[in-house]
């Protein structure tokens, strides 16, 4: 039988299996030699910001968390400037601090969250999904280019440059 799996907003009850989610990334992170969310970042409290401006989300498999992330509509000051370009200049869904549950690891949660994330999109009318990666972040790299996302560029966030990239939509 296939699991149910749904992409819902985060609820603050939700916030302690978030933040030990994130905690498990942050050390995968660390032994896969990347230097991305090593410096404190993301926090409990971005977690909570998060959850309290409605762009936690997570994707549940049979009703256990299995990804988390932030979606945002039309807000990453950072993506205003950018070493190089974006595809359009239209509306769109930023992504940001995916992050996998151990217990799901290697089992295509993380596409499987992007189909959701475009399928929300789509259904919106909102014309493309923007994200960005620390250049030593491989899974996440992969996941982009077989998802068909363009490399755009560079931004600069507040710990470090990133790479851009930008899926249309509609």
């Amino acid at each position: 039988m296939n699991p149910e799996i749904k992409l819902r907003q985060a609820e603050i009850e939700d916030r302690n299996i978030i933040w030990e989610i994130i905690q498990q990334s942050i050390e995968r992170r660390r032994q896969d030699g990347s230097t991305q969310w090593q410096n404190g970042y993301p926090d409990l409290g971005t977690v909570e910001s998060d959850i309290a401006k409605g762009f936690g989300h997570v994707l549940t498999v049979d009703g256990e968390i299995a990804v988390y992330a932030a979606l945002i509509l039309n807000d990453e000051p950072a993506y205003s400037t950018i070493e190089g370009a974006w595809l359009s200049d239209g509306e769109f869904v930023v992504v940001h601090r995916v992050a996998v549950n151990e217990k799901f690891a290697g089992q295509g949660m993380v596409k499987k969250l992007f189909d959701q994330i475009e399928e929300f999109t789509k259904s919106h009318g909102i014309q493309s999904v923007k994200v960005d990666t620390n250049h030593d972040n491989m899974a996440m790299l992969k996941i982009l280019e077989g998802k068909g996302y363009s490399y755009c560029g560079e931004v600069l966030l507040k710990d470090g440059l990133r790479k851009a990239f930008e899926k249309i939509i509609i």
